[in-house]
Formats: C-alpha cells, structure tokens, sequence
C-alpha cells in the first residue's frame, strides 16, 4: 500500500460518500467534500476536522476544474435524477477532462450492476460480459467506459468499483428504506416485487473501509472490480426480522411490474422503475474474490445486524415525531 495525498468526494452529500468520508477520517486522512449545494455537505460533514467543504457547478469546466485543484484522488459518487440518465456520459466528459486539468492522479467511479445487463448464471465475476439491454444500462455503460478509456492518459490512473443494491441507516434511496420505517410506525411498507426471490444487497456503511484501501493500492487501477454484500437475502426476510424487531407482523403493499407501469402513467419515478424491474425477477450475484485476493480480508455486516441498526435507526427518527403528538402518531 501507498501512502497517497488528499482524496475528494464528488457528490459526496449522499449516503456512500458519508461511508467513504467516515473511513477517511477514521484513518486520520484530509478529504475534500464537492457538491452543489454547501448547506447539505456543512449537515453531513461540518464536524470533521478533516473535511474540507468546496461547492461546484459540473455544468462550468473552470468550477470543475478549481473543485479538483490540489487533489492526489477523485472519488465519483454523482447522481443524476433518475429520469435523466442520458447526462451521465458528458457529465463524465466533463469530469474526467476538469480533474486532468488539475493534475489529479487517480479516479474512482462508484459503479453499478446495470451494465452487465443479464446475469448469464450467479454470481458473476469481473469477466462476465457487459451488455445492457436497458436505456440505463447503456448510460451506465457509456460513462464507466470513459473511466476506463482515461486511464494511463495524462497521468491518470482510474478503476470502477462495481457495487450492489444498497441498504443501511436511514438511507432513503434503498429499496429497503421503506421496510424499516414501516416496521418503526406501524405503518404498510411500500416495496417493488416480487419478494420472495433472493437478491444481494450491501450494508452501505461497509463500502467505505474498501474505497479508502483502493485510494492506497496503485495495482488495482486500470479495471473494474466488485464490492460483494453478505450473500443473498429475500425482500420477505428482510420485513420478517425488521417487523420482528418492533414486535409486530409485516404489513406490507408490494407493488410488480404491472403496477409499476400503471402507476407510471401518473409518476414518472414509477415509469423510469418499470425498465430496470428485471433485477428484481433476475438478480446479479457479484462475485468479489478478485478483490479480495488483491487487499485481503472485507469486512462484512450480516444482514441480521445490518437490519437491526437500520431499523434502530428508523425508530429513533420516529420518536420526534411521535413525541412531538403525544402517541405513536405514525400507527395505524
């Protein structure tokens, strides 16, 4: 391992560049947060010595640039609304040329499953192939190979780190999220089906330790690799142990694909959902042994204590709310 400069975090607001900052900080590292917007980077990252809060317009090449003056590594964690994912390949364009610019020396981009379009047989390593059958698969695909492409070019290293879907801690954009707010108020828990096929998900706050670790290995630039969960769980189970946990028996509204696209009539979040459904009949499995032959040993949360603190969270978020009624005001 290298001891490397300071790393920055763009799109560092949301819950993986937490995780991320979070492992920096534990390691005694200076890191720099970038977003758009400095009042959610101050909420998140305010308190930590070692963090640096910087703003940027990725629409303007000289912001993107100065946002990258001064950085050893670029962390990409950028999202885009979801209906608008033909902007990730210039946003990337952009991106790669500004941090060039201010002699950044390596670039992470935190991946998906979309490009590998169907899992030919589970799970799947680094060799499976990449062909997205979907729009968002193809957008995914498009920025990940400008990575790629980058790397060796003007002194840059690059890799792609390939993730799972996520859960953890009050982590809205989970699938799972509304599983444990269900299960902390009593309420129905609004899920995508189907339930009972076995998916992989990654407790999100276990990503960071791997990411600060690549940030300090200069052999795993120049490919991909994959971050595996604990193994494969159902989205049943997971309601089971969460509503288990509160003492009371799931209550759930599960809505298929059928229902995706009448809803998406009304919803254009639903519609957009309606393409990418075939995850949840046809999950990817990630395989990461090659990464863990190259750094050794990834921690793991088990799923049962990854729901317990996601849950615990939830609660607590809760109580406000409650207090604030003077009962449970969220029971039904």
């Amino acid at each position: 391992m290298q001891a490397t400069g300071k790393v920055g975090l763009f799109g560092a607001a949301g819950a993986a560049g937490q995780s991320i900052a979070a492992a920096l900080g534990a390691a005694g590292r200076d890191y720099r947060v970038v977003g758009r917007s400095r009042g959610p980077l101050e909420a998140a990252f305010g308190r930590d010595p070692h963090a640096e809060i910087v703003t940027w317009n990725p629409d303007d090449p000289a912001s993107i640039r100065a946002a990258a003056e001064g950085l050893q590594t670029v962390i990409y964690l950028v999202g885009v609304p979801y209906d608008q994912f033909a902007a990730h390949p210039p946003l990337m364009e952009r991106t790669l040329a500004g941090v060039t610019a201010a002699g950044v020396e390596r670039f992470i981009l935190i991946g998906t499953v979309y490009p590998y379009g169907r899992a030919q047989g589970n799970p799947i390593s680094e060799d499976h192939p990449r062909e997205p059958h979907t729009f968002k698969g193809r957008m995914r695909l498009a920025q990940e190979n400008l990575v790629l492409a980058a790397h060796g070019c003007n002194g840059l290293s690059t890799l792609v780190l390939r993730l799972p879907d996520f859960y953890g801690p009050c982590i809205e954009r989970s699938l799972l999220n509304g599983v444990f707010e269900g299960a902390a108020t009593g309420k129905r828990a609004q899920m995508i089906g189907p339930l009972d096929v076995p998916h992989e998900f990654i407790y999100l706050p276990d990503i960071g330790p791997v990411v600060e670790k690549l940030t300090r290995t200069p052999a795993a630039y120049g490919r991909w690799w994959h971050r595996a969960g604990a193994g494969t769980i159902t989205q049943r189970e997971v309601a089971r142990q969460a509503y288990a946990l509160a003492g009371r028996a799931p209550k759930l509204m599960v809505a298929g694909k059928t229902l995706l696209r009448l809803l998406g009539l009304f919803n254009p979040l639903m519609r957009e959902l309606v393409e990418m459904n075939y995850l949840m009949t046809e999950p990817v499995v990630l395989d990461d042994s090659a990464l863990t032959k190259l750094i050794g040993p990834i921690a793991r949360t088990s799923y049962e204590e990854g729901i317990r603190h996601a849950f615990d969270a939830a609660r607590e978020a809760a109580a406000p709310k409650a207090g604030t009624n003077g009962s449970t005001a969220n029971a039904v």
